[in-house]
């Protein structure tokens, strides 16, 4: 059952996608599909497998080192760090354009907007997982403010998984000797690290757990 409802999935992606070229839409023929499809493909994910899993640092264990000092880039190429937003918690998510999660940049921009500053989100766009992020960073930017009225912070296009070329930021969140007790790297794309206000890693949820259940 679970493969006839991926093979259905993809061949209903891959119709949108031929029929896309028929109209200037911001969004292709795929990615409106599976906006369509996020209900029932986040859904099926979100009980069991690797992309349902809540990690919790139970016992407050603090970071070896600091994530406020660790520099990224925004999205416009402006140099950013995350002091900006000390005292505030920080949710940190890998995101694409492409994937049957991106349907949640409309459930974290109203996260964002509900928590009215108490809650910091910041996307930080890559093309790990099966080529599902290829777009640039400005195609991105337009993106995610057209189709999904984004309007929190988005860094520069990179990568999140752990390689030599990945991120200074997921260094920090996928390795214990930094951060003090996690070493879960995103499973996939949508995969949530949440930081409170002390700058210190308290959860790690997989991209099933939809953002709503985060608050």
């Amino acid at each position: 059952m679970r493969h006839l409802i991926y093979i259905s999935i993809i061949a209903i992606a891959s119709f949108g996608c031929s029929s896309s070229q028929k109209n200037n839409s911001t969004m292709t023929g795929k990615q409106k599909v599976l906006k369509a499809l996020y209900p029932i493909i986040s859904g099926f994910g979100r009980y069991v497998g690797p992309n349902a899993t809540k990690l919790k640092n139970d016992n407050g264990i603090q970071p070896v080192s600091s994530i406020y000092s660790i520099a990224f880039e925004g999205i416009d190429g402006t140099p950013q760090t995350l002091a900006q937003y000390k005292g505030k918690k920080i949710l940190l998510v890998n995101t694409a354009s492409d994937c049957g999660y991106t349907g949640q940049y409309e459930a974290l921009q109203k996260l964002y907007e509900a928590e009215n500053g108490n809650l910091v989100i910041v996307g930080f766009p890559a093309n790990d997982f099966q080529n599902q992020e290829t777009g640039s960073n400005e195609s991105i930017l337009t993106f995610c403010k057209k189709n999904y009225g984004v309007t929190f912070p988005l860094a520069k296009k990179g990568t999140v998984i752990k390689s030599s070329s990945q991120q200074p930021i997921y260094q920090w969140l996928t390795n214990k000797d930094q951060n003090g007790w996690n070493d879960k790297q995103p499973s996939w794309n949508f995969s949530k690290y949440l930081i409170n206000e002390e700058g210190v890693l308290t959860n790690y949820f997989g991209p099933s757990i939809e953002p709503d259940n985060i608050k």
